[in-house]
């Protein structure tokens, strides 16, 4: 793999329905996300994530696929297709698209012919039972809307698993023809030129009695099937794990690099949260200390918002609480075990918290990702169903539908957010560019800073003994370097005391000096400590240097 192009990247999380309309039809298109590629290069994207854009009757944002080898009539066609990785490719960006291989929509024709007849080849695509009383230790995911990992099908006679909605029938792993049937999606979708998957809810794969049906063996099993099957014709193309588990459970899915190449860290975003909101970075060390090394190649993933809710699974049930209570106090802002907010809204539209959050993602062990929209600052319609409100159209400018649509606003796929403090004419890019303080100026000068400096993407970290934990503070160190990332998560002025003599991987650097890499100036030398003063929800990458001739 081109020297493992991903651990120095930066992701961006891109719905196509959402981006930008290219035909006035309300709805965004392949060929919307083409016209806006020199967009995503200026603000420094290396990897465009595609979430679902087969066809779908999109009852769960295209998670519902009801053919894996088309792209929906809303997006476009393959040609559009293949012109955006053209494009794309030009402009030296990758794309992966996201592969949901636990599940089909109810509509698919496989499902369709296993539901009519006993007989069909297809039946044994599915998990069929007679009773609905298989695999009790499983938990149910979509608690708001489902009371069951059951569904009876009348015309089947029977019910089938499923992990999600209803209406989205499980796959049966356990099927060799199912494996098969994967690996042709892969392969088909790798031959247009893609550079991935996104590979959505994996630990569902198989389903054993008396287990919790998550995180199985042979689960593992096919998952190197699938890794074998990239590595060996496609070797340049990356594999990502969505796994909401805790970290020793997510370690497996790296396996000895041979089963994913990078894995979500969920469990580290609602911290980042927690941090932000209490002013206090134990629970965010906590999760950290906790997480076991994974193989040199690999890479986490971390985020700060996505297309679902800001998942609550991974935490206590107090901290799940004070979670609520803190970001999501009206109860329609909360879904299943999460939150429906996008990160804007959340951090209250504060500029200095949402650069800071940035920032603490930015500093973490992984490659980041944004949320399409994130840069700017959008907010969410929390009135609209399901997840719908964190998935409005992108706004561009504060023309007429935002930008983003010539249509009529009545046939747009989503209003724009119109009201309040996040409504398009208040928060859009076309405004933001023109600021030169603006958040999306500030984001884009952390991002060339972050690629700039190796040691964020590939290096170790070490958290630093500060006197108290409002101040998040780790040193990140590779190839001879090192930068001292520290982060004020409080509202007042905090001073930090480092002492090179209290932390191992700096115990070398006394009398080095310390330049401040995103605000550009120099920042003291370690004789035999340095003292900083961070502002309010404010932070500092320092890079040390010895004797002003780089790293000793």
């Amino acid at each position: 793999m081109a020297p493992l192009w991903y651990k120095n990247a930066l992701f961006y999380e891109l719905p196509v329905r959402a981006f930008y309309d290219s035909n006035g039809d309300g709805h965004g298109d392949l060929a919307g996300v083409t016209r806006k590629l020199d967009y995503l290069q200026a603000l420094g994207v290396d990897c465009l994530w595609l979430p679902p854009i087969y066809p779908s009757p999109l009852l769960d944002g295209g998670y519902d696929i009801a053919d894996y080898y088309g792209i929906h009539p809303d997006f476009g066609t393959m040609a559009d297709f293949k012109q955006l990785l053209t494009e794309a490719k030009r402009r030296g960006l990758r794309v992966i698209a996201d592969l949901v291989l636990n599940h089909t929509s109810a509509s698919h024709p496989w499902f369709q012919a296993a539901r009519a007849d006993r007989a069909s080849p297809y039946r044994d695509y599915y998990v069929w039972n007679d009773t609905d009383q298989r695999y009790q230790a499983a938990r149910i995911i979509f608690l708001d809307t489902e009371t069951s990992n059951w569904a009876w099908d009348q015309t089947a006679g029977q019910y089938y698993w499923h992990r999600f909605y209803s209406s989205q029938p499980d796959l049966n792993y356990d099927n060799p023809a199912v494996q098969a049937e994967m690996l042709n999606v892969l392969k088909f979708w790798l031959d247009q030129g893609l550079d991935g998957f996104r590979c959505d809810a994996v630990p569902y794969l198989i389903e054993r009695e008396g287990t919790n049906c998550e995180n199985l063996p042979e689960t593992h099993k096919f998952i190197k099937t699938v890794r074998n099957f990239v590595e060996t014709h496609y070797p340049d193309c990356v594999l990502l794990a969505e796994a909401n588990q805790w970290p020793h459970d997510l370690r497996p899915y790296f396996g000895d690099n041979d089963e994913f190449h990078m894995a979500f860290h969920f469990p580290v975003m609602p911290r980042i949260f927690m941090a932000l909101g209490r002013g206090d970075a134990s629970a965010l060390i906590e999760i950290l200390k906790a997480t076991p090394a994974i193989p040199p190649e690999n890479q986490w993933c971390t985020f700060l918002r996505n297309h679902d809710e800001l998942t609550l699974e991974m935490v206590t049930d107090a901290e799940r609480l004070w979670m609520w209570r803190r970001y999501a106090p009206e109860p329609r802002m909360r879904l299943n075990l999460g939150i429906r907010r996008r990160l804007a809204p959340l951090l209250g539209g504060d500029a200095r918290q949402l650069e800071l959050a940035n920032a603490l993602l930015f500093a973490l062990p992984g490659t980041p990702i944004f949320y399409y929209g994130d840069e700017i600052g959008m907010g969410d319609n929390i009135w609209l169903p399901d997840r719908d409100g964190l998935r409005t159209p992108f706004q561009w400018d504060a023309g007429p539908n935002a930008g983003f649509s010539s249509a009529a606003p009545e046939q747009l796929y989503a209003p724009v957010v119109a009201e309040g403090p996040f409504s398009y004419q208040r928060v859009n890019l076309a405004a933001q560019l023109a600021d030169s303080q603006s958040l999306w100026h500030r984001l884009r000068r952390l991002v060339t800073v972050r690629k700039a400096q190796p040691v964020f993407g590939c290096g170790e970290y070490e958290f630093l003994p500060l006197a108290g934990a409002q101040v998040f503070g780790l040193a990140r160190r590779h190839a001879g370097e090192v930068v001292v990332a520290l982060h004020n998560l409080t509202a007042e002025p905090q001073r930090v005391e480092i002492d090179p003599s209290q932390t191992p991987c700096l115990a070398s650097w006394q009398g080095a000096s310390a330049h401040d890499l995103v605000a550009e100036r120099a920042a003291g030398q370690l004789r035999p400590t340095l003292t900083q003063t961070l502002g309010p929800y404010s932070y500092c990458w320092l890079k040390l240097e010895k004797d002003g001739a780089g790293p000793p």
